[in-house]
């Protein structure tokens, strides 16, 4: 007895295989990072492990695992490294406004103005005083006297 056409379009292989491709077709018109067509590879994945497991149950939860873990390796993969800021070589500086004890100022470093603040909480910097940069926190440099630091 030969099996009715509609039964094999409800096969669960053939179900994975169209909600898969759709999820991906779906990252063309509305992209999302790369959500929806992560989800539709694990779909096809799921589409081929359905050819061996039978349980449909265990299927949705293989889709949401192989989704999952595809998100979150396309992220590594795709998403630009942070970049370190490091201070240059020249660690020098000069302060723009005078940097009362434990407030923040302006330096002039490397042509641009930063935030800055004296490591010596109790330190007074005068406006157009030299400072060697020896740290930062944030945009907020850390800075020295260099006076003090010569000395």
């Amino acid at each position: 007895m030969a099996m009715p056409t509609a039964v094999y379009l409800l096969s669960p292989t053939i179900l994975w295989i169209v909600v898969g491709a759709i999820l991906c077709l779906m990252e063309f018109f509305f992209p999302s990072a790369f959500i929806e067509f992560m989800m539709g590879i694990g779909a096809l994945l799921v589409a081929g492990v359905s050819l061996f497991v039978p349980s449909f149950p265990l299927q949705v939860t293989l889709w949401l695992l192989f989704s999952t873990i595809l998100i979150i390796l396309s992220r590594r993969v795709f998403t630009p490294k942070r970049r370190t800021s490091n201070l240059g070589e020249d660690r020098e500086g000069e302060t723009l406004t005078e940097i009362q004890p434990g407030q923040a100022g302006r330096v002039l470093y490397e042509g641009s103005s930063w935030r800055a603040k004296c490591g010596d909480e109790e330190q007074f910097l005068v406006s157009g005083e030299p400072v060697y940069i020896i740290g930062r926190e944030g945009n907020t440099l850390i800075v020295m006297p260099k006076n003090l630091l010569q000395s």
